[in-house]
């Protein structure tokens, strides 16, 4: 079977390719060479019936929302909500990181409703079916039934899967030289690392990654390569067990493509403002341009409860600077699992960093949307202005029950609308 890269790599352009190049308003002939370069991907597996869209280099910046159950609070009907609110508001596509419960009826209900890019973790399911999770040995997972998890989400139709395949036995080594103030905060790189100590053997993922790149190959599954050696605080950017993982990384992603496979890189998560610039351009260049899938990054570790504005903060930065695919953070960051309004929020407010970051870069469309929006704005064109807005419904409600509802200014201003004040000055 053949793959969106080794298509690309032939000069041959697929429907997929046209229809996510008429959405960002790009050339299909352009997509194709993007993705033929590995600076673009198509997460879409073969298997899926759902509209195509591209994400890499000179294209809008795409946004994730993370669902899914956990043990402690597990409810489907719940998920598919969350599903139906994130697609509502703009995600691009949704990951089901579920934990608890019936872990194959949660994907395939997500799988069968979703209309956009679905996401996944296989070691989560992995380990989580092993039930009580008290003892240290439940969290060793046995690889073949990891290589058998990979294979069976690929045929359920999975469009993408996060793989900690750069948590090494090399990698890991740096705990014992260097100190970081949160260790492992990603799950799946704790689970790597968990294995590693435990049994004294290589990270399967990276050990049998062409295993893996077979099975990817055959439903066109996209990897994306975790990044399980995150840091988890601002003190922890940039450290050598991240760089480490990123040169491993960027290993990774010449083999994939090497195999036809289509591939993207995960990055940081807690990263200081001065510091993003510089991290994203280092991916860039480890990784030769591969889409890079970031969470966050989050630029301060004080903002639980609004995590989602600080995510937002680190996610425009980081957009502007080369990332192309934003992972949503949620007001419960840190805290819980995400309520369905805090899904909303998490979406609207990556939507915002990454529609900021495509303005700044000068994308077209961005760059009309704002330019369409403005002119409403200075006409006092309620409903067009309304029309360009990322999040419309919440604007139109406020201004509804204004005391200036039927006016053509706003309650801030009033009569003294500084626009209506220009616009009926004689000249």
């Amino acid at each position: 079977m053949t793959t969106q890269l080794q298509y690309a790599n032939r000069g041959i352009i697929t429907p997929e390719m046209e229809q996510a190049a008429l959405h960002d308003g790009v050339s299909p002939n352009w997509l194709c060479s993007q993705i033929a370069a590995g600076r673009c991907v198509i997460p879409k597996n073969r298997n899926r019936n759902i509209k195509a869209r591209a994400i890499g280099d000179g294209l809008s910046t795409k946004i994730n929302a993370n669902i899914g159950t956990s043990g402690k609070h597990c409810s489907l009907k719940e998920e598919l909500e969350k599903l139906k609110i994130a697609t509502k508001y703009g995600a691009d596509s949704i990951m089901d990181l579920s934990t608890g419960g019936n872990l194959y009826l949660n994907l395939s209900e997500i799988l069968k409703h979703s209309q956009v890019m679905v996401g996944t973790v296989p070691i989560y399911t992995v380990v989580a079916r092993k039930g009580d999770l008290g003892q240290t040995d439940d969290f060793v997972f046995d690889p073949d039934e990891l290589f058998a998890e990979i294979e069976t989400q690929a045929k359920m139709g999975v469009d993408f899967m996060t793989l900690h395949c750069a948590v090494t036995t090399k990698s890991i080594r740096y705990f014992d030289v260097f100190e970081r103030t949160t260790g492992i905060v990603s799950r799946g790189g704790s689970l790597v690392y968990r294995y590693i100590k435990t049994t004294g053997n290589e990270n399967p993922l990276y050990e049998h990654y062409d295993k893996i790149l077979e099975v990817c190959k055959r439903f066109d599954v996209t990897i994306s390569l975790g990044d399980g050696l995150r840091p988890g605080s601002g003190t922890d950017a940039n450290d050598p067990m991240q760089i480490d993982e990123l040169l491993i990384q960027g290993e990774l992603v010449q083999r994939a493509r090497n195999k036809g496979v289509q591939v993207m890189v995960e990055g940081p998560g807690h990263m200081p403002l001065t510091q993003i610039e510089m991290n994203i351009k280092l991916m860039k260049r480890i990784c030769d341009g591969a889409p890079l899938y970031v969470l966050g990054p989050l630029t301060t570790d004080a903002a639980a409860g609004y995590d989602h504005i600080a995510g937002a903060i680190g996610g425009a930065i980081a957009a502007s600077c080369g990332a192309n695919f934003l992972c949503y953070v949620t007001p419960a960051e840190h805290l819980c699992l995400p309520s369905i309004d805090d899904v909303k929020q998490g979406v609207i407010a990556s939507r915002i960093a990454a529609h900021s970051a495509d303005v700044a870069k000068g994308l077209p469309l961005a760059v009309l949307n704002d330019l369409k929006l403005s002119q409403a704005r200075f006409n006092l064109d309620w409903e067009k202005m309304f029309d360009y807005m990322l999040e419309p419904e919440l604007a139109r409600k406020r201004k509804n029950e204004s005391e200036s509802n039927t006016d053509d200014y706003c309650t801030m201003c009033g009569e003294l609308c500084a626009m209506k004040t220009f616009r009926e000055t004689p000249n």
